[in-house]
């Protein structure tokens, strides 16, 4: 079959790999090159310990104070505010203990195979250097300061997820630039990185145009159907290509032509910041996830680099780059040695939905358009699984994990109602994950 797959990221150039792997012809359709959006700026993280939606318990309590520190953890731009509001109730109905356990196992099965998933794609493009299984370290301050955040770390343990408790000598022997600010840590084993997710990404895709794929630098604008089959997908060029399928995998953008097709997704961006340091002066051997600064550090082949934020603010709305150096402010504090020149910043856009869980699976209506969007903090995680899975439902094949809970329809997103006022959740704070 003739496979149309829209979007160059990490989710749509590991689903033409594995397709390609069984036998059908890929047309990639992107107006920009592979790996040069969210998959840029990523923090590079390959965590299947990274199952915590962003809405914890006990958040719904501070959006008002967000509302008005421009510096927090979770910024919504006050213009934004009205046209975002609807996504943010939805949003915090997932703020409870009974929807993050429930999205928290979701997303454990989703993640978990990470390497297993990456691996024969790395293989075959001679890029397995782009994969480092090295573990994850989620420090803060103290052992007792870390107890803010024990019920997000035993859910995490409870559901398989291996995490051993480090503390003074025992963390720096690992991390000697961790002394200081840093006390106590946690460390999961099974997790890695990438020390540069876009030459990743660019691996995996320049293979699969070797095998055969075509990329078209074009804009989607729509899709001609005749009843439930998508006959050929638009461009702003003009022209269409004819298919035997379509997959909708272009990030942020997706929920636009996800209703062309019929199907209204609450897809939202949540808008990261990163500043990378090209000389650092400081040296870490795997990521670091700072968990009371929600700042994740990650040494990559470019520099340090230092990740973290949600900003709310649409796709449209120019960068506020002081968000970046926000964050190498805060890494300053945290690093006393760093070296903050020369340094650059970046801002990409995360496609979130409200429950952080991507959406996976066959359009409604349709018999051969398929989602995969939607992966917020945890898109390079993902991003390779879910290709694996978008293959395996093209190829009409069982998928080898549980894909229920990330299917497109009208019930995504709902949640539970929120807390009643004065109840107390275990934490307060969002969770941008590692």
């Amino acid at each position: 079959m003739h496979i149309a797959i829209i979007g160059t990221g990490i989710v749509g150039v590991a689903t033409a790999a594995w397709a390609q792997r069984d036998g059908h012809s890929v047309t990639f359709i992107d107006p920009i090159e592979a790996g040069e959006a969210c998959s840029f700026g990523n923090a590079g993280s390959l965590s299947p310990s990274a199952v915590l939606p962003v809405a914890m318990p006990g958040m719904w309590k501070k959006v008002p104070k967000w509302l008005l520190d421009p510096d927090g953890p979770l910024v919504i731009r006050s213009h934004y505010l009205p046209s975002v509001l609807p996504w943010l109730m939805q949003f915090l109905r997932h703020a409870n203990e009974r929807e993050v356990t429930r999205i928290a196992t979701a997303m454990r099965g989703l993640l978990a195979p990470v390497f297993d998933a990456y691996t024969p794609l790395l293989q075959r493009a001679g890029a397995m250097s782009l994969l480092r299984q090295n573990g994850c370290l989620y420090v803060y301050s103290s052992r007792e300061s870390a107890q803010k955040w024990a019920w997000g770390a035993n859910l995490r343990r409870s559901l398989g997820v291996e995490m051993q408790p480090l503390e003074g000598e025992a963390l720096f022997a690992l991390e000697p630039d961790l002394r200081g600010s840093f006390g106590f840590g946690q460390f999961a084993p099974d997790n890695g990185s990438t020390p540069d997710p876009s030459a990743l990404v660019k691996a995996i895709y320049g293979q699969a145009i070797r095998d055969g794929a075509t990329h078209l630098r074009a804009r989607v604008t729509g899709f001609r159907r005749t009843g439930a089959r998508v006959d050929a997908v638009l461009t702003d060029t003009g022209g269409e290509v004819a298919v035997d399928g379509v997959v909708v995998a272009a990030g942020a953008w997706s929920g636009v032509l996800a209703r062309q097709l019929g199907t209204k997704v609450p897809l939202e961006s949540q808008r990261g910041y990163h500043v990378t340091l090209t000389e650092p002066g400081i040296s870490l051997s795997r990521n670091v996830m700072a968990v009371e600064q929600n700042i994740m550090v990650n040494p990559m082949t470019m520099g340090l680099r230092l990740a973290g934020t949600v900003e709310l603010a649409g796709l449209k709305a120019p960068p506020n780059y002081a968000r970046a150096e926000a964050l190498l402010n805060v890494g300053r504090k945290m690093f006393p040695t760093l070296n903050p020149d020369p340094h650059e910043v970046w801002m990409g856009h995360r496609p979130c939905m409200p429950d952080s869980m991507p959406v996976i699976g066959l359009a409604p209506g349709c018999d051969n358009a398929w989602l995969g969007f939607g992966h917020g903090h945890v898109g390079m995680c993902g991003g390779a699984t879910t290709g694996r899975e978008l293959a395996n439902l093209i190829a009409n094949r069982a998928p080898e994990i549980d894909l229920a809970p990330f299917a497109p329809g009208a019930s995504r997103g709902q949640g539970a109602k929120p807390p009643e006022r004065g109840t107390k959740g275990p934490l307060g704070g969002p969770n941008t994950n590692a």
